[in-house]
């Protein structure tokens, strides 16, 4: 039933009254504005202790201009909170993530200019996001992905201050390859993973510790998704409705803060994958680093899993796919661009990541009439025919939102994509 137009008036008053002395813009390493979104978390559970009401007002939020980035995130943590306080029966988070030059972000900003203290700041989301509450709990991993400047040996000086060796453990992936661990089967050395390695032996070795109501969820090292969100994410797979839950800047609830403009490759990066996969309808951004996943099919997954490069998100999504069908649960995210230096956000690998995502078609036996044209094209393309096509993405894959063109089918075929990375012509 829609809201009536006094209940419409009451949630805009209410965020009116929220917003009144909410920062301008958030900025991820400013304690003070992270404590102002902590203490309007509180206000919002106060004042909407329904969980009904509080989508209402999130939807409400989304719809009216103006409303600062600070009280949307406060909105969404309060609505995972909520879920939290509701839900009693036993659920435990395994939270990984993998670290490789983020020695500088794991600490604060005082001691170097991008420092965020990472590290300490998801312990602490995660203490809150469970606090007084038995039924819940959680342990952290964090795993070196082949470090040169030693950040899981940051990281474990961290958590040893911290005194939470208890909760927060640090793993090595170069210790995973010397043991023949089957998480990174395939892996000779640490140069060979661009992070997919180190997920998959963190998840693999949380899934090794079963626990009732047993949820891993991968995210990223900086702060950009705030793990107060995670008891949302997680709650499709703890009601039974979903095997996967991903985290998605493109649902309408979505909150999104990044810079930079329209980015054409990456429409034509999910054209092609959808192409050559034939899979995963309904699923638009894979490389959202928040996912969730039963801990209970974890270990076969990751140790059926070839890719241990940035596609290794789509591998799991697929195998999960194959599981259940429809299994994936999309959840809406409040997702803000980190401020600090990223060490993957200006790769943009999106050919190295179409060709892994051509081997997990083969590997996987996913290969149809229609996927295969796309599959011989991205085998056959290097770096100067990519650029080529990138240079001239075709409005009919530009323009639309990933999803119409999933839905649309194979709008531009792959001859004419091979013509078009051939040509020379401006």
């Amino acid at each position: 039933m829609p809201d009536s137009p006094a209940s419409a008036t009451s949630a805009r008053d209410r965020l009116a009254s929220w917003a009144r002395d909410a920062p301008a813009e958030l900025v991820l390493g400013a304690r003070e504005q992270q404590a102002f979104v902590d203490r309007l978390t509180h206000t919002i559970l106060d004042d909407v202790p329904d969980a009904a009401a509080l989508r209402r007002i999130e939807a409400e939020a989304r719809s009216l201009e103006g409303v600062p980035v600070a009280v949307e995130l406060a909105i969404k943590l309060a609505v995972s909170r909520r879920f939290v306080l509701d839900h009693d029966e036993p659920v435990h988070l395994s939270v990984v993530f993998a670290v490789y030059n983020e020695h500088h972000r794991l600490g604060p900003a005082s001691a170097h200019p991008h420092g965020e203290d990472a590290l300490a700041r998801k312990i602490e989301q995660l203490d809150a996001l469970v606090a007084d509450r038995s039924s819940w709990s959680w342990d952290l991993t964090v795993v070196d992905d082949g470090c040169p400047n030693e950040s899981g040996k940051v990281a474990e000086r961290i958590i040893r201050d911290l005194g939470r060796q208890d909760q927060a453990e640090v793993l090595f992936l170069q210790d995973a390859i010397d043991d023949g661990n089957p998480a990174v089967r395939g892996l000779e050395n640490t140069t060979e993973s661009r992070k997919g390695g180190s997920i998959h032996f963190g998840m693999w070795s949380a899934a090794s510790r079963p626990r009732a109501g047993h949820v891993i969820v991968f995210t990223d090292a900086d702060l950009s998704t705030h793990l107060g969100q995670c008891g949302r994410l997680v709650a499709p797979i703890v009601n039974g409705n979903a095997l996967l839950s991903i985290g998605s800047r493109r649902r309408p609830l979505s909150v999104v803060l990044k810079g930079g403009a329209r980015n054409d490759r990456g429409k034509l990066f999910i054209y092609l994958w959808k192409r050559m996969l034939g899979a995963l309808d309904g699923v638009a951004d894979t490389q959202c680093g928040f996912k969730a996943f039963d801990a209970s099919h974890v270990r076969s997954w990751v140790e059926a899993s070839i890719e241990h490069g940035f596609a290794f998100d789509i591998e799991l999504l697929l195998q999960g796919d194959r599981t259940r069908p429809g299994g994936i649960a999309r959840v809406p995210v409040a997702w803000i661009d980190s401020e600090a230096a990223s060490t993957t956000s200006d790769l943009q690998p999106y050919l190295a990541m179409l060709r892994s995502v051509a081997a997990i078609a083969r590997h996987h036996d996913v290969s149809s009439a229609e996927a295969e044209p796309f599959i011989q094209f991205v085998e056959s393309l290097d770096e100067a025919a990519w650029h080529r096509l990138v240079s001239r993405v075709p409005p009919t894959i530009a323009h639309p939102e990933p999803l119409e063109l999933e839905s649309r089918g194979a709008v531009v075929t792959a001859d004419e994509l091979r013509r078009a990375s051939r040509s020379t012509a401006v």
